[in-house]
């Protein structure tokens, strides 16, 4: 480069610093998206991501100012930017693999998130830091004036760093995505180093590896693909995953259940927001969603059409619940963010037709505008019911838990009219939903609690029905569906003690302090995702047969978070009784069984069914039946619930052949096929991996069940079929001894 002439002179500086501090700014804010993904966004992020991208300016300015003074600059600022390209790559890496340590993991929650944080963006902001002493140096050098030279060089400084704020915050991250902002970043760093020392051979042979290495990380092609992931460039291909997208607020997927393709999960950043069985939008499968439909149906039975607002869409669930039951109704939504619509109408079932009204604004932003237009004479909708779901134990929009905003919902409820939103809080700190129900009480004469599970001790989901005239709200919910719902009802004695909790605090617009109030939850969810990353190494290591391994890892689990051992150890007992160890087996499940009460998963059937098994194959026939009739009785239980899950006909078939309710089983394996027409090749299906796997006597085990139930139904053909197939395996089981 020629030395510039005239206003050349401070404008190459002063443009030099402008784009290292754009870039700055633009890696803090992807930050907090890129972290979201693994520890959603809460105030423990927002806090780490700029402390960390902070002191990495600090640190960096130290450096660069030594590195200014022993070294020439222009050389200094073209090796400085290439690192600074390198060190790009770095966060992609290192955010992918710091997620899957485990070790992080036994950190608190805030050096949990901070930990992360440092180790994925302290080294580029320190690097991108050293450039602004050396640019000064530079400048200084050229004869400019001292004060004059500093004061522009911190001028367009501070100018880079809020043009990319609000470059990257309103319009990058939406338009690009953070992990290609990433890459765009490096990118422009490494042309900033060549621009700076062009003739410096090795800045061009690094550029041309960043070019491949950006072709592994971004072209779509296969082999792109498994190459990327190979060194922790990209995530690896998730058959589950079947939309992804990156809105302006967070990160979205739609995830397909791998036992039952027809159940799928709404994904923003790391939290699971709503699940939904594609086949039945009105089999409502989260908890929260079954108490507003059990109240929504025991308040408006009577009600042809009815008129209802959903504060946060989500994956639209409970709002097309409400249009197939009330088919004509008024159903606003108002969600925020265009993008959660979007992936709700490409991969979860919301047609692009639906009568649902979607406003995509903030809900505190909506009331106002209604209650202006209400104040100016118009007329404005009242509402039947008004449904809170833009709350999760990481994040709460604090302007929608005021009391301000609460005195605007009441005015927009009809006299009948009730308001109901889900919080996440554990009850032994209760400082969050005490402080809820304190300000509701505010304006609601009438405020209830349900719960879903009897617990003061572990993260709990507490629905709170706010009304103007009194309910029976246990009644209520148990017409729901034959009364299959069992919530937990806190005593008034319960109730008092959450309100006393936060000191009897009442939020309002001026005193709101949400994450600090949440910040016990959040600190004990860090249990729950620590066990579930064991989990999922667990998984791994039992499918790869290392079961040893995986057994030790779901006892790490338990002891991490007992609300797992439920699922740990019945893993732990399949996994002994494949090797044979048949009494740890026992132990194992009968563990589990100990601790199903404290686990989501519907797992006790199929953990009695399995103690059965192993029993059986003990000998101990009696105590066998027994777990088989429990089995039988749980699956039972779970189908009243849910009888449109042919999976589970077919298990409740197994276990009645097993116990000799032949018709019983008839009547089971007929369900599953009408419900599922190739759930008739179920068995045969098993029977043949079985025999393909080299595993006769298991496959023997299934064909004798089937003849006893041909028998039964008297179906001689298909009896000599079996009969002859149990021959064929028999025989084939004796040659491989």
């Amino acid at each position: 480069m020629s030395k510039p002439k005239g206003f050349m002179l401070i404008f190459i500086p002063s443009a030099t610093v402008f784009i290292s501090s754009f870039c700055i700014m633009v890696l803090e804010l992807v930050a907090s998206r890129l972290i979201a993904r693994h520890l959603g966004s809460s105030l423990y992020t927002w806090t780490a991501v700029i402390g960390v991208i902070l002191s990495g300016i600090t640190i960096g300015n130290y450096i660069g100012g030594r590195i200014a003074d022993k070294f020439p600059a222009k050389k200094s600022i073209a090796i400085l930017f290439t690192i600074c390209s390198a060190a790009c790559i770095t966060t992609i890496i290192l955010n992918n693999l710091a997620g899957k340590w485990i070790w992080l993991w036994h950190f608190n929650w805030p050096m949990r998130v901070f930990s992360h944080v440092a180790l994925v963006f302290l080294l580029p902001s320190t690097l991108l830091g050293t450039i602004s002493p050396v640019v000064a140096k530079m400048a200084l050098d050229r004869g400019l004036p001292t004060g004059r030279t500093v004061g522009d060089i911190y001028a367009w400084g501070a100018a880079g760093s809020i043009a990319g704020t609000f470059a990257a915050g309103y319009w990058l991250i939406a338009a690009m995505g953070t992990v290609t902002i990433i890459w765009v970043v490096g990118a422009v760093l490494l042309f900033m180093g060549i621009l700076y020392w062009t003739r410096f051979w090795p800045l061009h042979i690094w550029a041309v590896i960043f070019a491949a290495t950006m072709a592994m990380a971004m072209i779509p092609a296969k082999w792109a693909q498994d190459a990327g992931a190979s060194v922790g460039l990209r995530k690896a291909n998730d058959p589950k995953i079947l939309y992804e997208d990156e809105s302006k607020y967070c990160h979205i997927t739609v995830e397909r259940d791998s036992s039952n393709p027809n159940k799928r999960f709404f994904c923003q950043d790391k939290l699971k927001q709503c699940k939904i069985l594609m086949n039945d939008v009105l089999d409502l499968q989260y908890f929260y969603m079954q108490i507003y439909g059990a109240v929504t149906e025991g308040l408006g039975k009577d009600k042809e059409k009815l008129s209802i607002l959903a504060i946060g869409g989500g994956g639209y669930v409970f709002p097309r619940y409400v249009e197939n039951i009330w088919p004509g109704s008024r159903i606003d939504v108002v969600e925020i963010d265009a993008g959660v619509t979007k992936a709700a109408i490409e991969a979860f079932g919301l047609e692009e037709d639906t009568t649902i009204n979607t406003i995509n604004m903030d809900g505190r932003n909506y009331v106002d505008d209604l209650l202006k237009q209400k104040r100016d004479g118009m007329k404005i909708p009242q509402y039947d019911f008004i449904y809170g779901d833009a709350f999760n134990d990481f994040s709460v929009p604090f302007q929608l838990v005021t009391k301000e905003f609460n005195d605007k919902i009441y005015a927009i409820l009809k006299d009948d009219g009730v308001y109901m939103i889900n919080v996440v809080d554990i009850f032994n700190s209760g400082l969050f939903v005490g402080a809820v129900i304190n300000t509701l009480e505010q304006t609601f004469r009438y405020v209830y609690i349900a719960t879903e599970i009897e617990s003061y001790t572990t993260r709990n989901t507490f629905i709170i029905v706010a009304a103007k005239c009194e309910l029976d709200l246990p009644y209520i919910i148990s017409q729901y569906r034959g009364g299959s719902l069992k919530p937990w009802y806190p005593s008034d004695s319960d109730i008092n003690k959450l309100k006393s909790k936060p000191a009897h605090s009442v939020l309002t617009d001026n005193y709101n302090p949400v994450e600090n109030l949440l910040a016990p939850v959040v600190r004990n969810s860090a249990k729950t995702i620590s066990a579930e990353n064991i989990i999922k190494q667990a998984e791994e290591l039992n499918q790869q047969g290392l079961f040893a391994k995986s057994i030790e890892k779901y006892l790490s689990a338990i002891k991490l978070c007992p609300a797992f051992s439920a699922k740990s150890y019945n893993e732990i007992g399949v996994m002994y009784a494949r090797t044979g160890n048949l009494s740890e087996a026992v132990q194992a499940f009968k563990n589990a069984l100990e601790y199903n009460g404290t686990s989501d998963e519907q797992i006790k059937g199929s953990i009695h069914y399995s103690l059965g098994a192993v029993l059986k194959t003990l000998g101990r026939t009696e105590e066998a039946r027994g777990q088989f009739n429990n089995a039988a009785k749980e699956f039972r239980r779970e189908l009243d619930e849910n009888p449109n899950d042919s999976e589970k006909w077919n298990v409740l078939g197994d276990i009645l052949v097993t116990t000799g309710d032949f018709q019983g089983a008839t009547e089971a394996f007929k369900k599953a096929e009408n419900l599922n027409p190739a759930a008739k090749y179920y068995y045969a299906e098993l029977v043949i991996r079985l025999q393909n796997n080299g595993r006769y006597n298991e496959a023997i085990e299934i064909l004798q069940k089937q003849l006893k139930l041909a028998q039964y139904n008297k179906q001689d053909t298909d009896v000599l079929r079996i009969r002859k197939y149990i021959k064929s395996l028999e025989y084939k089981a004796l040659q491989n001894r």
